[in-house]
């Protein structure tokens, strides 16, 4: 088993990932020409320096570093000159600090990459839909080393599986801990709405009202039959997915605190997990502090804080009512407290989704939606 793990760039994730059979970590700026599969707001303001810094932390730690030029589209920028440089200067940075790794979704990027800086192992994203035989082979011949399957289409497909690992030679990955809808419907406007709102020089200046998101989340919490429908994996199951001869594995996500990400790769090492099922797909809304038997090591919060919108991991405790972090509502639906923690920008979408205009979480007052978008506390950019 090999596991490519999502970066928060909390250096004690580093530290706290020795022992477990992680090859590399992944992550990327929070905004960049290119941009990736979240929005900048959800991502701690990481600089150039302190990414650098990351990246030779983990080759120090023997794990190598994957960055993520994963967006699904560049609104054609890259075909202008001055696209063209901008995609030139940030692989030649990405070259000077030594990333081993560059994942892309758009096939120019990846022939550009293969031609111009070979050296990058150059790895196919789920952004990229590749959900079958032909694809996979196409992308191979292509020059990718490496292929993250399309979680929505293939995680529960044995047979696609299976012909998909015969058919090619190059890296196969599964993305295992997403909850995303099978067969969604909003996935492909999702990732164009996603990589516009991390890209510097965006007209949008990464604003984003993630309405793909939040359609989605309503759709769960009045349904929650579609937590169990989405496309994750089991720790219990890795074994039959090892046994069709795929030995790597992706966990996500790379706003999650550390000692979410550390319980999560712990579970999927271990192939078992004994608690709550969100705890492992979640992603958003962390509540921090360990559960009953998922210890991790890592040193939490002393109280558990709620998140209204995806933020990293302080590594203190303190007040909860700080900025982006509240405790669930008194008002809050006793079953939604089963399935995972009540967050206020939930209630915020479906008045967003039902067009009123206003939200108003049970037992609070109504605030403006630049409350519920503001950046949330995470690490903070290092000079």
């Amino acid at each position: 088993m090999r596991l490519s793990v999502a970066t928060n760039f909390d250096p004690r994730l580093l530290e706290a990932l020795e022992g477990y059979p992680v090859y590399e970590v992944f992550g990327k700026l929070p905004r960049d020409f290119v941009g990736g599969g979240r929005a900048s707001y959800m991502l701690s303001p990481v600089s150039r320096r302190s990414l650098a810094e990351h990246v030779a932390q983990a080759h120090r730690r023997g794990i190598q570093f994957n960055y993520l030029l994963n967006a699904a589209c560049l609104n054609n920028l890259e075909w202008t000159g001055r696209g063209q440089r901008e995609i030139e200067r940030l692989l030649a940075w990405l070259a000077r600090i030594g990333v081993d790794s560059i994942t892309v979704s758009l096939p120019h990027l990846l022939e550009l990459i293969k031609r111009r800086y070979p050296q990058f192992r150059v790895k196919v994203g789920v952004f990229a839909g590749v959900d079958g035989v032909q694809k996979a082979k196409w992308w191979e011949d292509l020059g990718a080393d490496g292929i993250t399957l399309a979680s929505l289409a293939v995680n529960r497909n044995f047979s696609l599986l299976a012909a998909i690992r015969r058919s090619v030679a190059c890296e196969l990955q599964l993305l295992v801990n997403t909850n995303c809808l099978q067969a969604c419907p909003l996935a492909s406007a999702h990732m164009v709405a996603l990589s516009h709102a991390s890209q510097a020089g965006h007209a949008a200046g990464g604003f984003l009202i993630d309405y793909c998101f939040l359609k989605c989340t309503q759709m769960k919490l009045r349904e929650p039959v579609n937590y169990i429908r989405s496309d994750w994996i089991r720790p219990e199951d890795l074994h039959h997915y090892q046994a069709l001869g795929y030995d790597r594995f992706k966990i996500a996500e790379r706003n999650a605190p550390t000692e979410v990400m550390v319980r999560r790769v712990k579970a999927y090492t271990e192939g078992r997990y004994d608690g709550n099922l969100l705890d492992l797909v979640q992603g958003y809304g962390f509540a921090c502090g360990n559960s009953a038997g998922a210890s991790t090591g890592i040193s939490g919060p002393s109280s558990a804080r709620f998140s209204s919108t995806p933020s990293g991991f302080s590594g203190s405790g303190g007040s909860r009512r700080r900025r982006g972090c509240f405790p669930p509502s008194r008002g809050s639906p006793r079953s939604l407290s089963r399935i995972g923690p009540w967050t206020a920008s939930l209630t915020f979408s479906s008045a967003l989704i039902a067009g009123t205009g206003t939200a108003r979480r049970a037992g609070t007052a109504t605030r403006s939606p630049r409350r519920w978008f503001e950046s949330p506390p995470g690490f903070g950019a290092r000079a």
